[in-house]
C-alpha cells in the first residue's frame, strides 16, 4: 500500500479531483445499469417485432444480467494487471458496440447474444431504477430500439468524461510511477486477487462458490440481497403489466410511476446515514477501545427488512380496481426503501466480517449470486401472476421474505460468534502470528525495503 503521506495516493488527492474520479465511476455504472432496465419498457414491442412469446423477450434483460454476474469474477484480475482506469477506458466501448449490435438487430437471437455481451463487457451496476422512467417515454415515441441508442448516446457521453480520468490503483499508480522514473519494478506485497490462473480461480471462483454452502454469513446475506435484488428485476416487469391491466395506464405513465421508487432508494441512504449518526456517537461512548462491533452496522437492515415484507402483501392485495393506482405505488415505494435499505446495511458488514484473503471472495458470493437470481426470477413473473394472480404471486414472495426477516437479528447477536470460528479468520490470525515473529527477527531488512518502497 502507498504511505499515507505520499502525494500520489488518491486519499490525498485535491477534493476537485476526486470528485471528477467518482463522478466519472457513477457515469460508467449509471449507463450499464440504464442500459438493463431501459430495455424492459420496451418487451411488448420485441415481443410483436420478432413473434417471441413474453418469456423469450424477458431474456434481453436476463441474459444482460447473467452477462453482469461476471464481472465480480474477472473485474479483480483485470484491474490488478492493467489498472481500473483502464478497465473503465476499455470495456465502455466494446459494451456500446455490442448495444448497436442489439439496436440494429433483425433477428431475437441476435439481439439476445448482443445483449449478453453488452452486460458481460459493462460490468457492475449500481443504479437501477432511471431506466424505465425515461424509457417509457423512448418507447412511445420512437420504438424499442430507441432504448437502445439513448444507452449508446450515454455510453459516449460517460466515455467522453472519463478520458481524462486518473488510475485510482494503487499497486497500479506505484508501478507506473517507478517506469516513468526509471526505477527498478516495486516489490508490492501479493496481491488479494491472486497471480497465477489457478490462484485467480481459487479467489473468485471456487473459494466464494465453496463460502456459498458452508458460511453461514456468506450464505444468509447472498440469499436476502439475492432474493431483494430478484423481486427488484421482477418488478420491472410486472409493474407494467399490473399498472396497464388494473388502471390502463400507458407506457408514460408506467415510467412516471418509477419516480416513487426513487425517492424510496433515497430515503433509505438518507436513513441509513441518520441511523449511523444517531448511534455510533451512543456507542463510542459504552467502548473506551473506540471500536464498535460490526453487527451494529445491521441496523438499516433489521428495520428495512419490515417494509419489504409489508410491502409485498400491500401490492399484493391493493392492486386493484378497488383500490388507486397510488396505493401499490406507495407499496413500491416502501418496498424499495426496505430492498435499500438492506443493501447499504448488508454489504458494507460483509466487506468486514472477513479479513482481506476472504473480503473479495466473500463479495464475489454475494454479488454474483444476487444476479444470477435477478436474472432467473423475471422469466418466471408473468407464469406466477397468470397461473397464482397477482395478489397471491406477490404474497408468495411475502411469505419467502418473512423467513428472511430474521437474518439481520440472528447475525446482530450471533454474527461475532460466527465471524471468529469461520476458518479465514483463524487463518488470518495465525498468518498475523507469523508475520509479527519474522518481524523481530528481520525488522532492519524490512525497514531497508519499506524505505526503498517510499522512495519510488
Amino acid at each position: 500500500m502507498m504511505s499515507p503521506s505520499d502525494p500520489d495516493n488518491p486519499l490525498n488527492w485535491p477534493i476537485h479531483r476526486r470528485i471528477y474520479v467518482s463522478t466519472v465511476a457513477f457515469a460508467f455504472a449509471f449507463v450499464v445499469a440504464f442500459g438493463a432496465t431501459c430495455y424492459t419498457v420496451g418487451i411488448p414491442q420485441v415481443v410483436r417485432k420478432f413473434d417471441v412469446s413474453m418469456t423469450n423477450a424477458i431474456l434481453g434483460l436476463s441474459l444482460y444480467l447473467l452477462g453482469i454476474a461476471f464481472a465480480p469474477i474477472t473485474t479483480p484480475h483485470l484491474s490488478e494487471r492493467f489498472g481500473r482506469s483502464a478497465v473503465y477506458l476499455t470495456s465502455l466501448p466494446i459494451f456500446s458496440l455490442f448495444i448497436v449490435g442489439a439496436g440494429v438487430s433483425q433477428n431475437f437471437a441476435t439481439l439476445a447474444v448482443c445483449r449478453f455481451f453488452a452486460g458481460f463487457f459493462g460490468g457492475p451496476c449500481l443504479v437501477l431504477i432511471e431506466g424505465p422512467l425515461v424509457g417509457g417515454f423512448l418507447v412511445a415515441a420512437k420504438g424499442w430500439r430507441w432504448t437502445q441508442w439513448v444507452t449508446l448516446m450515454l455510453a459516449l457521453a460517460a466515455y467522453l468524461l472519463g478520458l481524462g480520468m486518473p488510475e485510482t490503483y494503487q499497486r497500479s499508480i506505484m508501478r507506473q510511477r517507478a517506469v516513468r522514473l526509471g526505477l527498478p519494478p516495486v516489490k508490492l506485497a501479493k496481491a488479494g486477487s491472486g497471480e497465477t490462473f489457478r490462484e485467480m480461480l481459487q479467489v473468485t471462483l471456487f473459494t466464494p462458490l465453496k463460502m456459498l454452502v458452508t458460511e453461514p454469513i456468506v450464505i444468509g446475506t447472498s440469499l436476502y440481497l439475492g432474493f431483494n435484488f430478484a423481486v427488484v428485476f421482477s418488478f420491472f416487469i410486472s409493474v407494467p403489466v399490473v399498472l396497464g391491466a388494473t388502471y390502463a395506464f400507458d407506457i408514460q405513465k408506467v415510467g412516471l410511476a418509477f419516480i416513487a421508487a426513487i425517492v424510496g432508494a433515497l430515503l433509505a441512504c438518507f436513513t441509513s446515514s441518520l441511523i449511523d449518526r444517531l448511534t455510533t456517537p451512543r456507542l463510542l461512548k459504552r467502548r473506551p477501545d473506540s471500536m464498535i462491533d460490526l453487527e451494529h452496522r445491521l441496523y438499516p437492515a433489521m428495520f428495512g427488512g419490515f417494509g419489504i415484507l409489508i410491502s409485498l402483501f400491500w401490492i399484493g392485495w391493493t392492486a386493484s380496481p378497488k383500490f388507486r393506482w397510488a396505493s401499490p405505488v406507495l407499496g413500491t415505494f416502501l418496498y424499495v426503501w426496505g430492498n435499500v435499505s438492506v443493501l447499504n446495511s448488508a454489504v458494507p458488514y460483509l466487506f468486514d466480517a472477513y479479513p482481506p484473503a476472504g473480503t473479495l471472495s466473500a463479495l464475489t458470493a454475494a454479488a454474483s449470486f444476487r444476479l444470477v437470481l435477478a436474472a432467473v426470477l423475471p422469466l418466471v413473473i408473468i407464469q406466477m401472476f397468470q397461473g397464482l394472480t397477482g395478489a397471491w404471486a406477490l404474497s408468495t414472495f411475502g411469505f419467502i421474505s418473512a423467513t428472511m426477516l430474521p437474518l439481520p437479528w440472528i447475525l446482530f447477536i450471533w454474527g461475532s460468534t460466527l465471524r471468529a470460528r469461520s476458518p479465514y479468520n483463524r487463518e488470518m490470525v495465525a498468518l498475523e502470528d507469523h508475520a509479527s515473529a519474522r518481524m523481530d527477527s528481520k525488522k532492519q531488512s524490512t525497514g531497508g525495503m519499506a524505505s526503498g518502497v517510499q522512495a519510488v
